[in-house]
């Protein structure tokens, strides 16, 4: 699928929109020439729609009208002849200046021609964000009721009634949830172990077989520390409100590296008010009970067990080296050691599932009862193996539904939890989105504060990004090195760029 348009403004638009109802196709989107013929102002939007490519371009008055020289169809007519469809610039508005009127316009145009062209109707509607939820905490807080914030993202942004309730419940949540939160005089603190059992196919975290680094673990954890040395005292006198060691498999360290990891964060940062401290133990396979009653001890409030699937076919598939029983144990295990904040994470879309497959998952893990479940769709990363699997097998076996989404839904619902966060993927499965579940007073909530960006929060290690929240709302990222050998090579390369950041 091919689009071509004569301004760089609606570029990201019309690719995301157009590869959201072709997901298995390869779509590009060429910018030509603008038309630099004097007119008194661009007047209106017009989209010329083929089967292979379509144009969307701006043209002044005087151009062609709409229909003067085609015939406009509606959508299933069997001609399929080129669809025409223009739309006038929004009052006081030129569709060649940045302005939010404009870029609606311009989507909702785009969206409806495609959406009659495919007989599809997407659940998220024109929305291209990750973070619909944002909408609806922002007419929260203008005052809007939950009602009237879902009616605004119906009206707005067309998306579907169940998804704008969704949202907007979710945002109301959140809101209680962080009410306790220090935005202004606190952060929160990532730490990156980029090391897991094996890859997954579908991953494009960073993460490296810990087999080829096993002899290096320690290394690294001088490196880390390091990076806490010269970036604690940048948040001096702030509050630290949530700690987060993801991944990779943070549980691939051993239990006296964990040891020492912790010891670490709490030698440079003051830990006294955590809200919350969370280690994603992941893997199964890199579980044992001496680890988990390390964490246990050195404070550790929150785990994540992920099964992805309780069906081992699909585990051997996807490159997780364990059993579906692996995990149930893996599961009772941390029960045993005192965890009484337990997160599973479950993927809509694998390779080859259908919704029989997904109710199967959901039962097993009723039976365990977790506190928290966090339902994903499959994305196709373009960094993952899954991206060549597909290639290589093709597109039809990947396929998320509205089923099996409502079957993850009613699982949560009957384990007593309630959906509290909710973040979106390019080249999601089904153009879905995925959801975090959790029972009263179990909610993740870092995971609320990393989508809501209202607070600043440090992040440590091979492939993380810190993100600087700034008065007035502005947001400033940095990255570490994905590779963990540049990463150590060059840690005051790191150091320095966090200090440039924070140090306003």
């Amino acid at each position: 699928m091919i689009a071509v348009t004569n301004i760089e403004l609606y570029r990201y638009e019309i690719h995301s929109l157009l590869k959201a109802f072709y997901p298995r196709e390869q779509v590009k989107v060429f910018v030509g020439e603008p038309d630099v013929r004097k007119y008194p102002e661009p007047a209106f939007l017009r989209v010329d729609f083929q089967p292979d490519h379509i144009e969307m371009k701006i043209h002044p008055e005087g151009e062609p009208q709409a229909g003067s020289d085609h015939k406009e169809l509606a959508a299933g007519d069997a001609e399929r002849e080129p669809l025409i469809r223009r739309e006038e610039a929004p009052e006081g508005t030129l569709f060649d200046q940045k302005s939010t009127a404009c870029k609606t316009a311009a989507k909702h145009l785009l969206y409806g021609m495609l959406s009659d062209y495919t007989d599809t109707v997407l659940p998220w509607g024109e929305l291209i964000g990750i973070r619909p939820t944002k909408i609806a905490m922002t007419r929260l807080r203008a005052g809007d009721t939950v009602r009237e914030a879902a009616a605004f993202m119906e009206r707005e942004h067309l998306v579907s009634p169940e998804k704008a309730a969704l949202a907007a419940q979710i945002a109301e949540r959140e809101r209680k949830i962080l009410s306790g939160i220090h935005y202004e005089n606190g952060f929160s603190l990532y730490v990156g172990i980029p090391f897991c059992p094996t890859t997954c196919l579908y991953c494009s975290f960073t993460s490296y077989p810990l087999s080829s680094w096993k002899t290096r673990v320690n290394e690294y954890l001088d490196a880390l520390e390091k990076e806490m040395a010269a970036s604690a005292p940048l948040f001096k006198g702030r509050i630290l409100d949530t700690l987060y060691i993801g991944g990779g498999t943070p549980t691939t360290l051993e239990p006296n590296e964990s040891e020492r990891l912790i010891s670490m964060i709490r030698q440079y940062f003051d830990t006294g008010a955590l809200q919350e401290f969370t280690v994603e133990a992941g893997r199964p396979d890199s579980i044992n009970a001496e680890k988990l009653v390390v964490l246990k001890a050195c404070g550790v409030s929150r785990i994540s067990v992920n099964p992805q699937t309780m069906r081992d076919r699909t585990l051997q598939l996807i490159g997780r080296q364990h059993s579906a029983a692996q995990t149930v144990e893996a599961f009772r295990l941390a029960r045993e050691a005192g965890f009484d904040n337990i997160n599973m994470d479950i993927i809509l879309g694998l390779p080859g599932e259908t919704s029989e497959d997904v109710q199967y998952t959901i039962d097993v893990i009723r039976e365990l009862g977790p506190d928290d479940l966090t339902v994903h769709s499959l994305a196709v990363k373009r960094a993952s193996r899954l991206q060549k699997w597909i290639e290589k097998n093709g597109f039809s076996s990947i396929n998320n539904t509205d089923e099996s989404m409502k079957i993850a839904a009613r699982g949560a619902e009957q384990m007593g939890m309630h959906p509290y966060y909710l973040y979106r993927q390019k080249n999601m499965s089904g153009n879905f989105e995925n959801v975090g579940y959790a029972k009263d007073g179990k909610a993740g909530i870092y995971n609320i504060l990393i989508m809501e960006e209202k607070q600043s929060i440090l992040a440590l290690g091979a492939g993380s990004i810190s993100k600087g929240v700034f008065p007035g709302g502005r947001i400033e990222r940095c990255d570490d090195a994905k590779e963990v050998s540049i990463y150590i090579d060059h840690i005051d390369e790191m150091i320095e760029r966090k200090r440039k950041m924070f140090s306003v």
